[in-house]
């Protein structure tokens, strides 16, 4: 593997153990990106929250999985559904975050997870769910809560969805560092040009590249058209093979995939010795955990 290893870098804080992530808070009980799905997650004391971030079009860095209003999950201000047809009209980086935080993202009951709870929820700021966040470790003395956070952007969505990956990340980083939480956080992306700019402007912060089933070349092939070697390689979970954890772990990354939720993945994840996952159901994934660590000790 000839992309370079930044060890600088690689002194950035990770949470002991295994690392557990809660997908989008904890969207298999809880509204996607929400202040409540994060709540969530907290309370059950996952380690690391996980979540994706657009920017609106006066800056402010929004927890969102689309740069749009989902069509699945999201209510007008009028209390109108969103259609599929109009859905990319609700443009987040046209749009103000005081015209973003009128639309409901969390009432309507998302098709996919019958388990989920509707509550009443606005695409939250990132500085706030920061904020929230450590206040509540603060008020419950649970252990300090990690960071992985999204870029949401593609070359075909820049200018139109949202900005340049430079300023994109720039952005990110810029709310990262004011909330003082840098030594905790992880920014991941499938688009590696904000993980290019994010080594350079802020080494402190661990870096994670995302691989999906489609764009998959292998681990060298991968790590290669990055660059440089990243704090942690997080693939499709259908993608893991034990001789790929053991490459992409030999080289000095930490191997967390996406989006593992059935009882049988997670074992299977756990047993070939992954550092981690990100689950829908943090809950679940503790069950299966210490499941998976009681037969261990046998």
């Amino acid at each position: 593997m000839s992309a370079t290893t930044d060890s600088a870098t690689h002194t950035a804080r990770t949470p002991p153990g295994f690392d557990l992530q809660g997908h989008r808070g904890a969207r298999g009980m809880r509204p996607e990106n929400t202040w409540p799905a994060f709540a969530y997650a907290l309370a059950l004391g996952i380690p690391t929250l996980e979540m994706d971030v657009v920017v609106s079009a006066d800056g402010e860095v929004v927890v969102s999985h689309e740069p749009w209003m989902s069509p699945a999950i999201c209510t007008a201000p009028d209390g109108r559904p969103l259609s599929e047809n109009e859905a990319q009209e609700h443009n987040l980086y046209q749009m103000a975050y005081s015209e973003i935080a009128a639309y409901d993202c969390g009432s309507r009951a998302h098709p996919s997870f019958p388990d989920q709870m509707p509550t009443a929820a606005p695409k939250p700021l990132l500085r706030d769910v920061l904020e929230r966040a450590e206040a509540f470790v603060r008020r419950t003395g649970r252990d300090p809560v990690f960071y992985n956070i999204e870029t949401k952007s593609r070359p075909e969505w820049e200018t139109v969805f949202h900005p340049p990956p430079d300023v994109f990340a720039q952005h990110l980083i810029d709310v990262v560092q004011q909330a003082g939480v840098s030594s905790r956080t992880t920014i991941q992306s499938f688009d590696p040009r904000t993980l290019r700019y994010t080594r350079e402007a802020a080494p402190g912060l661990r870096l994670a590249l995302l691989v999906s089933q489609q764009a998959d070349r292998g681990v060298s092939h991968n790590v290669n058209d990055l660059g440089f070697v990243p704090h942690i390689y997080s693939p499709s979970y259908k993608l893991v093979t034990p001789s790929m954890i053991k490459q992409a772990q030999s080289t000095g990354m930490q191997v967390i995939p996406w989006t593992v939720n059935s009882r049988g993945d997670m074992r299977r994840i756990i047993e070939m010795g992954a550092d981690g996952f990100i689950t829908d159901y943090p809950e679940r994934g503790q069950d299966v955990l210490a499941e998976t660590e009681t037969s261990t000790d046998e």
